[in-house]
């Protein structure tokens, strides 16, 4: 009987406060498990980095990198906080010093027209004893924010059935490492039952024993860290006999008297690598508020649409998770003021659609000032107060734009930021705007130019 063990993480979105459990876990359950004869594989699924940790931002996710090859992952895929989290350029190099494998087989070079450089189509791993077992991985496809940085992002049902036809015959076993969320997983399960084990992510979902579908054993680990998946099979003749998942709670591994200096240093770093960046000096404080318009709202306005060269803007208070102070401003004082990896967007509507857009915001308004929020690139508590720059409502309902009432028929360009078009509250956005995304900034950076034009040092 052949025993083999998969150790698997995914969606930690660098909650370091978890990664020392974390790190020692794995290392030592690879040797007490290696000890025992076993085969262990080691797996991340996607979403290790996320900007809003400073040491992730000051050095573009490297660090999280290094960090995780002190685990020795066998492979890891990408998810959507490393895939369109990233300019291209800093995407194109993230994994420049990973001591593991990258797989990803849905997401393909424009430049090149072909995979990335930093990835692999599979791989296929040999145990001791001659069992050979292919390794997959897909991501969540966002075609849109994809294709601003070059990437082309492909369907499921158009990369996996050529991909399965190509590894068949040559593997015992197929892993898919999967950042497509439960519900296509469960999907992919019952159209692919070739595939033996998915282990999952994206939707943040647990499985605290597993979920067998069709043929298929789904596993997750939840997110942040909380949780490590483990999945133990047993097989005869190169074939799966038994397998069994479970999920170890990080809270209840034994913390070391270093652990919390650890922690403290990987902030600590991240913070001095960006406050050593001064942005701009600013002769008054500017305050921010959750529940109404605010100095730092309107600054922040105003930049989006001097960097999107636009006269229409809109934001929600609740971005603002701090006030910028008088005096020095550096890149950890906007990172800790606007810490969400959001990009700014430009849409371009008919002057009715504007005007609906204006109705969606007025019928939802009082309801997200209170609306506590998380995900979809927003990470602060409530949504807060929506404002809008550039417009002006008159008591008929007229909406006025540079002192005319606006042409229902005429095109009018509107910035705000990509977390618009995910969230229901708004779908005119969505549905009826012609959307332009930069990818190379996020919408601190654009704050920083406007104050580095307006108050430069």
């Amino acid at each position: 009987m052949e025993k083999i063990t998969i150790l698997h993480t995914n969606d930690i979105h660098s909650h370091l406060e978890n990664w020392p459990k974390i790190r020692r876990f794995l290392q030592s359950e690879k040797i007490k498990l290696e000890k025992q004869n076993q085969t262990v594989l080691t797996f991340d699924i996607g979403d290790a980095i996320d900007r809003v940790h400073p040491l992730s931002e000051a050095t573009n996710g490297k660090a999280n990198i290094e960090l995780m090859n002190a685990v020795e992952y066998d492979a890891a895929t990408i998810g959507n906080n490393e895939g369109i989290g990233n300019s291209r350029s800093q995407l194109q190099h993230l994994y420049d010093n990973a001591k593991f494998d990258i797989i990803l087989d849905n997401v393909i070079d424009e430049e090149a027209n072909s995979r990335p450089s930093w990835a692999k189509e599979y791989k296929i791993m040999e145990t001791a004893v001659g069992t050979k077992i292919g390794i997959i991985a897909l991501t969540a496809p966002f075609p849109m924010t994809y294709e601003m940085n070059g990437w082309e992002s492909n369907q499921i049902d158009t990369v996996l059935p050529s991909l399965l036809k190509k590894i068949a015959g040559k593997v015992d076993i197929i892993i898919l490492l999967s950042h497509l969320g439960l519900p296509v997983d469960r999907k992919v399960a019952v159209k692919y039952p070739q595939i033996d084990i998915i282990l999952g992510s994206h939707t943040h979902h647990l499985l605290k024993s597993g979920e067998k579908a069709n043929e298929s054993l789904l596993a997750a680990a939840g997110k942040w860290g909380m949780y490590v998946g483990e999945v133990a099979i047993e097989l005869e003749n190169h074939k799966i006999r038994k397998e069994v998942a479970k999920v170890i709670e990080t809270e209840s591994l034994a913390e070391v008297i270093s652990d919390q200096d650890e922690i403290a240093e990987y902030r600590l770093r991240g913070e001095k690598i960006l406050t050593s960046e001064v942005v701009a000096k600013l002769p008054e404080d500017l305050e921010a508020s959750w529940t109404k318009n605010s100095a730092l709202m309107q600054t922040s306005l105003k930049a989006i649409e001097a960097g999107t060269k636009t006269d229409i803007a809109m934001l929600n208070g609740g971005l603002f998770l701090k006030n910028l102070q008088k005096g020095f401003v550096t890149k950890n004082d906007l990172h800790q003021t606007l810490p969400h990896p959001m990009r700014v967007i430009t849409a371009k509507l008919t002057g009715y659609n504007l005007w609906r857009l204006v109705q969606e915001i007025k019928k939802n308004r009082s309801f997200l000032k209170k609306f506590p929020i998380k995900g979809m690139g927003f990470r602060g508590q409530l949504f807060g107060e929506v404002v809008i720059d550039g417009l002006v409502e008159q008591e008929n309902g007229d909406l006025i734009y540079h002192n005319e009432k606006i042409d229902f028929d005429a095109y009018y360009t509107i910035a705000t930021v990509d977390h618009f078009m995910y969230i229901p509250f708004f779908p005119t956005i969505e549905i009826t705007g012609e959307i332009s995304i930069n990818g190379k900034k996020f919408l601190r950076d654009y704050v920083g130019d406007y104050l580095k034009l307006e108050f430069s040092v």
